[in-house]
């Protein structure tokens, strides 16, 4: 849906909202990219004059979101040519949840390199890049995390905390939007359903022995009867197939529309289908994404000497159709070859940039070298190994500790990982597993510190006395 709204409006008119969590909210696992996107669209409802349509499903209108006024005060404003202070930039982030890192791979993280301040907003798929010259922002670009250059330059940018997700005092995403917009809905009873159902479940038991959850995940979710009152005070719009039964009070629209036939790559069964549509004064459409595949079809008629003739359309949808009012047949090239149809959501750059990066790094250490796990602490890189989990072999990272106990990592958590870095020529110690002494170095690490902090002009030179 999300995709095909898309192809039809244009990107800048269309969201989607999804929900903040991997899986059901019950296993409370938190999946950033995707609060990306749940932020974008608190932030671009009323900003964006453009923005015509949110894409969005029950699990992800089951979760709170923040309400308005906490959405402005969780976002800090930078625009390029004006003034801000770089520490109390810093200062507002960790207040607003950010975390400072060595380099910015996902959202909720900054970095300060001398004059330039890195930080991954909630409301962007690309971090931001802010050049300061002393308290003057000369410039903001967004960049790409993997090759770390810029992608394009912008006049201003707003950081936001997460708001995506909020605590039990939030609010629902209708609640957010007002009751001026319309609700299209495929299954209005299905959706109030399965609202009801998520509100009235648990964290899971197998994420209580994992132990690697957000605990807040339940006291995020909306009030299944107060989500129904403000369902019940928008305009609806139904959708389905079929016929509709005659409700009282309900205006019907019969749309006579077929999906696209069933080919199998079948070339006499196309030229057959298509030779008919033609001679019924229907117009053909083929969608395409590829100019390639176009030049393909035509090859194949005219190889076949098939008489026929239609209109490409360097776009494409999900499934094609058929519209007997209209007498227009809109065909996809996928479903002609019988191939699989691919379509990319915006969080996936997101997503892709973390991996990219982390396995960057991994490329650099080589086996027997120190590493440090965020969880685990200093342990020796052992290399790339395959284990088998649950029957089906992956691909992990081995890293050794205090007597000879072994740790795998999965690929997938590799921002977790991360090579040792101290003193040259001094060799660090291995952590033991589960005694907490590495839990002990990290509270340590976390508490601030009681020495003043000398501010010093980024681009001027200093002198000190030995």
């Amino acid at each position: 849906m999300y995709h095909d709204l898309c192809q039809i409006a244009g990107e800048q008119q269309v969201l989607i909202f999804p929900s903040g969590y991997k899986r059901d909210i019950k296993y409370g696992q938190i999946d950033a990219p995707n609060e990306i996107l749940r932020t974008e669209v608190l932030n671009q409802w009323n900003e964006n004059k453009q923005l015509r349509w949110v894409v969005t499903y029950p699990e992800a209108l089951a979760e709170r979101v923040a309400a308005r006024d906490e959405v402005d005060k969780n976002t800090v404003c930078l625009t390029s040519g004006g003034t801000a202070d770089m520490i109390d930039v810093a200062k507002r982030l960790r207040e607003l949840g950010f975390v400072q890192v060595d380099y910015v791979y996902e959202p909720g993280q900054f970095s300060i390199r001398g004059s330039i301040f890195d930080v991954y907003s909630y409301s962007n798929e690309l971090p931001y890049r802010i050049d300061f010259f002393g308290d003057d922002i000369e410039s903001i670009r967004s960049f790409n995390v993997e090759t770390q250059l810029s992608e394009q330059r912008v006049d201003s940018v707003y950081i936001m905390g997460n708001s995506g997700s909020s605590s039990g005092k939030g609010v629902s995403l209708l609640n957010f939007i007002g009751t001026d917009a319309m609700l299209l809905c495929h299954n209005p009873q299905w959706l109030l359903s399965r609202v009801k159902e998520i509100s009235e479940e648990n964290i899971s038991h197998s994420a209580l022995i994992a132990d690697d959850y957000d605990s807040q995940a339940m006291s995020k979710v909306v009030d299944a009867d107060e989500f129904a009152s403000e369902f019940a005070r928008f305009s609806h719009l139904v959708y389905r197939q079929g016929e509709a039964a005659d409700e009282k009070g309900v205006a019907r629209m019969s749309l006579h529309c077929t999906p696209q036939g069933i080919y199998h790559k079948n070339f006499d069964l196309i030229g057959d289908s298509f030779k008919r549509f033609i001679a019924d004064g229907y117009r053909l459409f083929i969608l395409s994404d590829s100019s390639k595949q176009i030049e393909r079809l035509k090859a194949i008629f005219n190889d076949r000497g098939d008489d026929i003739t239609f209109t490409p359309v360097l776009k494409t949808l999900h499934e094609g159709f058929v519209d007997n009012d209209l007498k227009m047949c809109v065909f996809t090239d996928h479903q002609i070859f019988d191939r699989f149809h691919k379509y990319n959501l915006k969080s996936d750059r997101a997503r892709g940039g973390k991996l990219a990066l982390s396995l960057k790094e991994l490329n650099q250490i080589e086996v027997g070298d120190y590493v440090v796990h965020m969880d685990y602490g200093v342990g020796r890189f052992g290399g790339l190994v395959t284990t088998s989990v649950n029957g089906t072999p992956q691909e992990c990272i081995k890293i050794s500790y205090l007597n000879n106990d072994v740790v795998f990592v999965s690929i997938h958590a590799l921002h977790k990982l991360s090579k040792y870095r101290g003193k040259e020529g001094e060799q660090p110690r291995l952590n033991k597993l589960g005694s907490g002494a590495w839990n002990r170095v990290k509270e340590r690490t976390r508490r601030p510190s009681r020495t003043k902090r000398l501010r010093l002009h980024p681009r001027r030179i200093y002198a000190t006395r030995a």
